[in-house]
């Protein structure tokens, strides 16, 4: 089979799993970029979420594309770039030099810019940074993705969205929702789970995406820091001297 066959039997696949039809402007991505710089397999299939902390199920990725609900021109800054295929596909939506990209990770970075340029999309910039930072010196955007699970986005990235845009994020732990928020005026609903200020305007599910990291994290890292600092405090105490060896030290320090 040729590429073009091989693109619309995954496509057919993807529709099939999500239950509906794609939006036009995610079905034009997905038929326009290429898939062989950013994976193996391709033009099929995609990381199982969880098993590649770089890359997303494509079922997960139209997710995520869907509710975002990008359009041409709009300045989009995604928040984890992976391998950069998302990335891709939101450059072919919006526009190349309108699409910005950060992940903490630098092989990721590295690979993200790599696979891009290779696609033809070496225009977008993609740069290694906290995401829960943003990139505030390209701000404010009209979208903005999170590749990576969080129970609300950061405060710096909702304060980096323009005026009547959107943000899009896995919300919760384990399996999650795929939440889009917007910024409200109208009184808080104490139902919706969206930070204050901002109102859910649409989800999608489920997805399964690895947490937010935090700088100087690695992916396997003790996600709850509570605990995580309780062990290494206890690790320091072990290797205190104790007892009588810490009174002779101290009675040597006095002669």
């Amino acid at each position: 089979m040729d590429d073009a066959s091989l693109r619309a039997d995954m496509i057919e696949g993807l529709e099939h799993q999500i239950g509906e039809p794609i939006e036009p402007p995610v079905l034009t991505a997905l038929q326009r970029v290429p898939r062989d710089p950013f994976v193996d397999d391709s033009p099929r299939g995609g990381a199982v979420d969880g098993d590649d902390p770089h890359s997303l199920s494509l079922a997960t990725l139209v997710r995520l594309l869907t509710a975002l609900d990008a359009d041409e021109g709009d300045s989009v800054l995604v928040v984890g770039a992976g391998i950069g295929y998302s990335v891709a596909l939101l450059a072919a939506i919006a526009g190349a030099r309108r699409v910005h990209a950060v992940d903490i990770d630098r092989v990721a970075v590295r690979a993200a810019r790599s696979n891009l340029d290779a696609a033809g999309y070496g225009a977008v910039l993609v740069d290694r940074a906290d995401g829960a930072d943003g990139l505030p010196a390209y701000a404010p955007y009209d979208r903005i993705l999170l590749e990576a699970a969080v129970v609300e986005p950061p405060r710096p990235l909702r304060e980096q969205l323009a005026p009547g845009g959107r943000i899009v994020y896995p919300r919760g732990a384990g399996v999650q929702t795929v939440a889009a928020i917007e910024p409200s005026t109208a009184p808080e609903d104490g139902d919706d789970p969206a930070p204050p200020g901002f109102e859910t305007v649409a989800t999608h599910g489920p997805a399964r995406l690895q947490p937010m990291l935090v700088d100087g994290e690695q992916p396997g890292t003790e996600r709850n820091r509570t605990r995580r600092e309780d062990a290494e405090r206890a690790e320091r105490g072990r290797q205190r001297r104790h007892g009588w060896e810490q009174d002779w030290i101290d009675w040597d320090d006095q002669l």
